[in-house]
């Protein structure tokens, strides 16, 4: 039988150890650990490697300790704005939502936007009608409110500053979550999912539901989930860059992922890290920052999930 294998994140930026409580630091790693588990479960029994990463990622959706879903940050006017993507590297086919509100697990509205619409990517007002027709229910705002990430956004509300949570003090960091996993059938799919920037402004969108950007899955190449500064992952197509050189210059995933994240990110000023897995269950997990919340698991025995470089 072909390696299969999942791997996570929670986010990337600045983790300095020492500066988390290990009661917090427990709980990170009991969430990634769990939602891990629960993705890896479904691939061994059999099922799609887009089952998987939609599985896992709402699991980190559900925990109030990422800045995706329940976690999600504050905007500038106090609410909340998600996006997620999803694509199956089999099919090409992907799906993806930006600036929506009140569904718990947006991830699943981008799956259902890859399999029920004729669209790849719908967006804002758009999105919510969408997600109306197919009866989700919304959350009243109280379920995403965190009393963190409120005391991030007064720091800095009614100023012209944004933070990816990573950005200034060294004890807040959070981010995007996502999931890559390659099944049984040496099929691939990647998942993200974020609540974006505390404080931004104007329907402020990320990588993280751009196909390419943020999110990429061919089975060509590799499945990809990027966590960063997302004006630059756009800026620099990460995502599609790392199959790119897999697909033209006969790299390894974890060389085309070690070139992008070392190098061609920092180039152009972006920080970050992303994690990818090949059709053979290979597994990457780079980044140029102090930490990414992140975890690995296969059928040929790894299991491991880690904060700090």
């Amino acid at each position: 039988m072909k390696t299969f294998s999942i791997a996570i994140h929670g986010g990337a930026g600045t983790l300095v150890k020492g500066m988390m409580t290990p009661e917090l630091e427990a709980q990170y790693k009991s969430a990634l650990q769990s939602a891990l588990n629960e993705g890896y479960k479904l691939l061994d029994d059999g099922k799609s490697a887009v089952e998987a990463v939609e599985e896992a990622v709402k699991l980190l959706e559900n925990s109030h300790l990422f800045n995706a879903g329940k976690g999600s940050v504050f905007t500038a006017t106090e609410t909340h704005e998600m996006d997620a993507s999803i694509m199956d590297g089999k099919t090409l086919n992907a799906g993806g939502v930006s600036l929506i509100t009140g569904i718990k697990n947006p991830v699943s509205l981008a799956r259902d936007v890859m399999e029920k619409s004729e669209h790849v990517f719908l967006a804002g007002d758009g999105a919510m009608q969408f997600a109306k027709e197919l009866d989700y229910k919304l959350e009243d705002a109280s379920y995403f409110y965190d009393e963190f990430r409120h005391k991030q956004w007064l720091d800095i509300k009614d100023t012209d500053g944004f933070q990816l949570d990573h950005a200034t003090k060294k004890d807040s960091k959070f981010g995007t979550v996502g999931a890559v996993a390659c099944d049984q059938d040496g099929n691939i799919a990647a998942a993200t999912s974020t609540g974006g920037m505390t404080n931004k402004k104007w329907g402020r969108v990320g990588d993280s539901p751009m196909i390419g950007a943020g999110n990429y899955a061919n089975n060509k190449t590799c499945a990809i989930s990027c966590t960063g500064s997302g004006e630059f992952f756009i800026r620099g197509v990460v995502a599609y860059d790392v199959a790119c050189l897999m697909e033209h210059k006969g790299m390894s995933v974890k060389d085309a992922s070690s070139e992008v994240i070392h190098k061609r990110i920092l180039e152009i000023g972006g920080d970050g890290g992303l994690i990818a897995v090949d059709t053979n269950g290979n597994i990457a997990m780079p980044f140029n920052t102090e930490g990414m919340y992140r975890g690995q698991k296969s059928s040929d025995g790894v299991d491991d999930v880690s904060i700090y470089g």
